[in-house]
């Protein structure tokens, strides 16, 4: 290994890594305009473009119009919405807005892997996997909000290991206003702070994202209470999804033993209907509980060590993934660009796993998606292949490390 490769602080080369990988991301979300990838789109933009429009014109998001989505991912709809465009041109100021996101997180996880002080061979894997990773996934990174969200996140992974962690909570108190995914982080982050920072740091970084988010959802709670619990209960009391883990095996029971089901549209998504599906709802809630506290208890047992800190980050975004009773394709964007900073050959296999997960779904999705509600057997075995890959990957997270044996 080169002298480079040991120090960051040798040349620039670390920075043009990130500069070249900034570069390959945007050329693969510019593939994503042409041939396959542009086949039977699926747009959530269309209802992004209806939201911004509303606001842009006046109206209260919650009070005026119904949002079922979180007061932080507001602005990701409004500001492509400015000058009022037509369509076309809203989804194009949508994905400049969503590749600006990306380079973000690019510069998130160049930032982290330097606070980890990881080689350039595995700064560049791991930047250029995040870059390519839309070519494998599809269309859908282009057409959903989820970068927002995700480059918080692993922003604020990056500032708790850079220590400057009262700054990492609040990029993820703000990244739980956009969609509450980011909580799952805060228990290992606040377990990680109290053991390396103190009990006092660890209450103070905690309150700092709780603040960040209030100052961003309580205007609307306050202004639109009704519209803002409507928005919450619709997302906490969601039916079994199609796509979900609990819906691939009730499908797979289907193809081979008959098992009839009854497909309903509601809460936005296509979901499984009956008792079946209600009692394999409750099943998925209770594992991925279960789950998570699992994998918090685990981090907490552990030496404070930043590599553990990213791979347990890794593990409870994973388990959210895999096991809540709904998995839109889109979820899988949260993982992109915090699996690849886990270190070892777990983190080859990890990003492995995740690599095959991403090309599964878009052998399905939006290609297929309505084949897959119509249950038709192909997209339905395809789609508990990349359920189970999902499965195995929080597997290899969490699983224990070898010890080193005896000579």
């Amino acid at each position: 290994m080169s002298v480079l490769a040991k120090s960051w602080s040798a040349s620039s080369d670390p920075q043009r890594l990130l500069v070249g990988a900034a570069g390959l991301f945007l050329v693969a979300l510019t593939l994503l305009h042409w041939g396959w990838y542009q086949h039977a789109l699926i747009l959530d933009t269309v209802e992004y473009h209806r939201y911004g429009d509303a606001m842009v014109h006046g109206r209260l998001p919650y009070r005026d119009f119904p949002v079922e989505y979180p007061p932080g991912a507001l602005p990701t709809f409004v500001l492509p919405a400015l000058g009022r465009p037509s369509a076309s041109l809203y989804n194009r100021e949508f994905q400049i807005l969503m590749a600006l996101c990306g380079v973000g997180a690019l510069a998130a996880m160049w930032w982290a892997l330097r606070s980890l002080g990881a080689t350039l061979e595995r700064t560049a894997a791991a930047l250029c996997f995040f870059a390519l990773a839309p070519l494998v996934l599809g269309s859908v990174i282009l057409y959903r909000y989820d970068l927002w969200p995700a480059a918080l996140t692993v922003a604020g992974l990056a500032a708790v290991l850079a220590r400057r962690q009262r700054l990492g909570f609040a990029a993820i108190g703000l990244g739980v206003a956009a969609k509450a995914f980011p909580a799952v982080v805060l228990p290992s982050a606040f377990v990680y702070v109290w053991r390396t920072r103190g009990r006092r740091e660890a209450f103070v970084c905690l309150v700092t994202a709780a603040a960040v988010a209030a100052v961003v959802v309580v205007p609307f709670l306050a202004l639109a209470p009704h519209g803002v619990w409507d928005s919450i209960v619709q997302q906490t009391t969601r039916p079994l999804q199609i796509e979900s883990l609990g819906s691939a095996l009730l499908l797979a029971a289907h193809h081979l033993w008959g098992l009839a089901l009854t497909m309903v549209s509601s809460h936005g998504s296509q979901n499984l209907a009956g008792r079946a599906p209600h009692a394999v709802g409750a099943v998925s809630t209770a594992l991925l509980l279960v789950s998570l506290l699992a994998i918090w208890v685990a981090a907490a047992r552990g030496p404070a060590t930043p590599e553990r800190l990213v791979r347990w980050t890794a593990a409870s975004l994973a388990a959210f993934v895999a096991f809540d009773k709904v998995l839109s394709p889109q979820f899988l964007i949260w993982l992109l660009p915090i699996v690849p900073l886990v270190a070892g050959r777990r983190g080859l296999v990890a990003s492995g796993l995740l690599a095959l997960a991403l090309l599964l779904t878009q052998i399905w999705f939006p290609i297929r998606y309505f084949d897959l509600v119509r249950f038709d057997e192909f997209p339905s075995w395809v789609l508990l292949a990349r359920d189970l890959v999902l499965v195995a990957l929080v597997v290899v997270l969490t699983a224990p490390a070898r010890a080193p044996a005896r000579s």
